[in-house]
């Protein structure tokens, strides 16, 4: 482990931490007001208005200055009084449409844009205080799945989360933790959990790496030993638990990782939704990303706040290990969850890049 790393480590049998017009047309004031220009500006104090409220923080919106802006703007001007009709003149659709300028849109806000994943400016975090945990998925005395060169699983595991971990402190997240657990399997389930809940954490992922049920194991021989492989399947997935007490949050999280994942080109695992994994099926909550519940699993609805688990490959599919055993992939995964943690911390930051 490298020294930048500060591991939470829970030992056996323990609970513990471990984004002018020309002169000539200024006389024309009055006749423009009478057209519903004025009608116009307060539109558009409006619309200015919504969109800095959208990009602000909340406490933006407690100021009182909107309503000034609402109140400037809908003052009528003095010719008003000599206009003799209330009824405003639409003004004639110009005949060709104009052509759509390339704007960024960190010029635009999310005004106009259709962005259901946006939250609100009030779920925005100070990322220095944000905790998250990262789970090592197994542990050294129960290592998991066995890999088709005969890695363990807590290897890969183990190695991954260090990256992230390394990621999201060089990100200003200060507070991550690396959870290690020992001991055997079903009993470190339970101390991951208290360890977690302990930690007070904001969110929680656990990190893995998948396999197969064993009647799609085949044999074949490694470096002159007997291993298992299963090429049939491949890819990563992304599980919650439909018990967690935050629920919502938790698929949110898992959607924004999975997004991710898919933007980099990686495929999930399709298998889960089948009827030929038997117990092993999960319900696939979004058929465009691959994100699964997985609703008993200790780690996923014992803990008191939104938690994630992410399958990051196969390790039992011979070319997807090599790929998940790389440096590049590695990066690419942790690279990945780093910016979905960022977007969850702050949403604007997937609209106008680091702010």
């Amino acid at each position: 482990m490298k020294s930048g790393d500060t591991p939470v480590n829970v030992a056996s049998g323990a609970n513990g931490i471990h984004s002018g017009g020309r002169q000539g047309l200024l006389s024309s004031g009055r006749k423009f007001d009478r057209l519903g220009f004025g009608v116009w500006r307060r539109r558009r104090s409006i619309i200015a208005a919504v969109a800095a409220l959208a990009l602000l923080p909340i406490e933006a919106g407690h100021a009182g200055w909107l309503s000034d802006v609402f109140k400037g703007s809908s003052k009528p001007d003095k010719s008003a009084k000599h206009a003799t009709s209330p009824k405003r003149v639409k003004l004639a659709k110009p005949a060709v449409p104009p052509k759509p300028h390339g704007v960024k849109l960190a010029a635009l806000g999310p005004v106009g844009l259709h962005l259901p994943g946006l939250k609100p400016a009030a779920t925005i975090c100070d990322a220095s205080k944000f905790r998250i945990v990262l789970d090592v998925g197994h542990t050294a005395a129960s290592e998991g799945a066995t890999s088709a060169r005969n890695v363990a699983e807590f290897v890969f595991n183990l190695r991954l989360a260090r990256q992230i971990a390394e990621k999201l402190k060089a990100e200003g997240f200060a507070e991550t933790r690396l959870l290690v657990t020992e001991g055997k399997a079903r009993p470190s389930l339970v101390k991951r959990v208290a360890a977690a809940n302990d930690l007070q954490a904001n969110l929680f992922l656990s990190i893995h790496h998948d396999s197969v049920p064993n009647k799609f194991l085949e044999k074949w021989e490694f470096e002159g030993k007997k291993s298992y492989f299963s090429d049939r399947f491949s890819g990563y997935s992304v599980f919650v638990s439909r018990n967690n007490p935050d629920f919502n949050t938790s698929l949110s999280f898992a959607e924004l990782v999975a997004r991710e994942m898919k933007a980099e080109g990686l495929q999930y695992a399709q298998q889960y939704a089948q009827p030929i994994m038997g117990r092993d099926q999960h319900p696939l909550l979004d058929k465009e990303t691959g994100v699964y519940s997985y609703d008993k699993l200790i780690v996923l609805k014992s803990t008191r706040m939104p938690a994630v688990l992410l399958e990051a490959g196969s390790i039992i599919n011979r070319d997807e290990e090599l790929k998940m055993d790389s440096a590049e992939r590695r990066d690419i995964i942790s690279s990945g969850v780093t910016a979905a943690v960022k977007e969850f911390c702050d949403p604007r930051w997937s609209i106008l890049g680091p702010l």
